[in-house]
């Protein structure tokens, strides 16, 4: 195989500390993590698929089916950084294509609504998100960065940033303004994306934290407006920055407890 095909599965490996908080050492993700198994002995198996074995492409597919549940058919083409999370009952069909940066969850299913031959299943450009249990069908296109919630149902197109719930899918949000993309920015920097989820879904706790990160969002807009007085009055303020929150544990302290990091 290819320098290339070994530094993605390297990557496929490494992203997984960026994205579940459970993760601890590179040992124990390549040896518990079912999700990353399937991708790195997909990418062998998509490598010998586009070399023409394709029978033995298909049986390495099968047998990493039945140790990890998910069905990856070895023509798909998968990016960079490709993440699945949890796994069980994951399929990606034959036509499938995946941008970098993804992340699935368990029970998402990217597949056909044709037997026709040629393009039959889903494209997801760079950085969508697939919550658990959705259904993403036919040869459509998820553009990059949007998110389609937990057992949606998406057979048409989704454009760039928009979350998709429901079945049928229906958009719930478009072209976000300045303060949505702050908030949105701030929530992913403490790690709460998790299944697609969005501000107007029904979860109380989902509710509850994307209130608190807008609360928290128009605290910071008040106390720039304060500080801009006070200086136009003639007050001293400080400017140095404020910390980040990823600087300031908060990862660690409210999404998992602090000593304890498995599931």
């Amino acid at each position: 195989m290819t320098d290339g095909v070994w530094a993605k599965i390297k990557e496929d490996v490494l992203c997984v500390f960026d994205r579940d908080p459970a993760a601890r050492n590179v040992f124990e993700i390549v040896t518990t993590y079912p999700g990353v198994q399937a991708i790195q002995w997909h990418r062998v198996s998509h490598w010998l698929w586009t070399k023409d074995w394709k029978w033995l492409a298909r049986w390495l597919s099968t047998i990493i089916r039945w140790l990890t549940g998910i069905e990856i058919h070895p023509a798909a083409v998968i990016g960079r950084r490709f993440f699945i999370d949890h796994g069980m009952g994951v399929v990606i069909g034959e036509t499938a294509e995946i941008g970098d940066d993804c992340t699935l969850y368990h029970g998402v299913t990217l597949g056909g609504t044709s037997w026709n031959e040629g393009k039959r299943h889903p494209t997801l450009e760079n950085n969508v998100v697939i919550g658990a249990g959705a259904k993403v069908l036919g040869p459509i296109c998820i553009h990059e960065g949007a998110r389609v919630g937990s057992n949606a149902v998406v057979t048409k197109e989704v454009a760039a940033g928009e979350s998709v719930v429901g079945v049928p899918g229906r958009i719930i949000r478009r072209d976000l303004d300045a303060d949505q993309k702050q908030r949105q920015k701030l929530a992913q920097s403490v790690g709460f994306d998790a299944y697609g989820a969005s501000d107007e879904t029904l979860d109380p706790v989902v509710t509850a934290m994307h209130g608190l990160i807008a609360h928290i969002h128009e605290l910071d807009k008040r106390m720039e407006m304060m500080c801009e007085t006070i200086q136009q009055l003639g007050g001293e303020v400080s400017d140095e920055p404020m910390p980040k929150l990823g600087d300031c544990g908060l990862e660690d302290d409210i999404l998992e407890p602090a000593e304890d990091k498995t599931d």
